[in-house]
């Protein structure tokens, strides 16, 4: 019987499905799918899903667990299975999406989801997921929790005003939305001030805040948005790595001469960070003189103020990678450094010749 070198198990996650699909590698780098099944996503299902794995799997070769990062509803299986000590990857939706396209799949289905999440797993060398830092996840619940109450303020301001511009608005509505608004001031209030105190106790974080935040544009909510989503950079490997995760990679739809579409950032990424950077953008090509030129360069090559503005956007987000790697601040003169260096040096060969 031919050796197996490696056995990948690739679930496709739904909100109350897990849809699975087992595959090996044999020693000939042949691969075989063998064997379907769908599980509900509890905790019952979770075991379930363990024991069938075991069950059909090589008791000798390690399993390896490959999903997509869809939204909130992997992270339970996430945890359940690094408890347990399995092996676990998570795979950035775009990856998988990118792969299936190479696969001669015509119908995309579930099960054909599941499929290429395993055969990517078998494919490819995988890093072990890690749980976020307590203070990460921390950050990352109640950044979005602040979002959310901000989208609830919007709305109930644009209401307010709608009913104040009404030839005889209700009294008593406009009392319930002004109180409503005030209680949301109020909730908003509590978690900056939770967050304030987060980073105020823990000094890695608060050391790592104060260099994004030298950043122009970055304030201390954005940057923290940033750590929570990204769990402190821990499992960023590049800046170009950053860009996908945030969806600011740049997709193109082109088939011979006769079908060319605009270049597009995919959005297929996580959408917290890519609001997050909206603000700081516009605010940095205001005040900065380095994205003002980004900005300015773009617009004159094609004429799209918004596309400039999400260049923007992610060399901003880019640049924040940079500088955690760096650990150093941004330094608003390092381009008028470089060209005095620059300038000496030309002038140093001048002197030579």
């Amino acid at each position: 019987m031919e050796k197996i070198v490696k056995q990948v198990v690739g679930i496709d996650v739904a909100q109350d499905e897990l849809v699975v699909c087992i595959g090996r590698m044999y020693a000939a780098v042949t691969i075989e799918l063998y064997s379907h099944k769908a599980f509900p996503n509890t905790l019952k299902g979770f075991n379930a899903l363990v024991e069938w794995s075991a069950k059909l799997s090589d008791p000798d070769i390690a399993i390896r667990y490959v999903m997509e990062a869809t939204g909130v509803y992997h992270e339970s299986l996430a945890y359940f299975l690094s408890e347990r000590g399995d092996n676990l990857s998570i795979i950035l939706p775009n990856k998988i999406s990118n792969y299936s396209r190479t696969l001669d799949v015509k119908t995309v289905t579930d099960k054909t989801a599941s499929e290429a999440i395993t055969r990517f797993g078998l494919e490819r060398t995988l890093d072990n997921w890690e749980p976020p830092k307590g203070i990460y996840k921390t950050l990352r619940q109640l950044t979005r929790e602040r979002d959310q109450v901000v989208e609830i303020r919007t709305v109930a301001k644009n209401q307010l005003h709608a009913e104040e511009s009404e030839a005889k608005p209700n009294k008593t509505s406009l009392a319930r939305t002004k109180k409503h608004i005030a209680f949301l001031d109020k909730q908003e209030k509590e978690i900056k001030e939770e967050l304030a105190q987060l980073i105020k106790e823990n000094a890695e974080v608060k050391r790592i805040v104060i260099i994004l935040c030298s950043l122009p544009g970055i304030g201390l909510l954005t940057a923290v948005t940033i750590l929570g989503e990204t769990n402190g950079f821990d499992l960023i490997r590049n800046k170009r790595q950053l860009a996908s995760y945030a969806g600011f990679d740049v997709k193109e739809k082109q088939s011979g001469t006769s079908v060319k579409g605009k270049p597009r950032i995919s959005k297929r990424g996580n959408k917290y960070l890519r609001k997050a950077m909206h603000m700081p953008a516009l605010t940095a090509i205001r005040h900065d003189e380095r994205f003002k030129a980004i900005f300015a360069r773009i617009v004159s090559k094609n004429g799209i103020k918004m596309k400039a503005a999400v260049a923007v956007q992610r060399k901003l987000l880019e640049m924040t990678y940079t500088l955690y790697k760096k650990q150093e601040k941004y330094d608003n003169a390092y381009l008028t450094k470089n060209e005095i260096v620059l300038e000496g040096n030309m002038q140093e060969l001048n002197i030579k010749n």
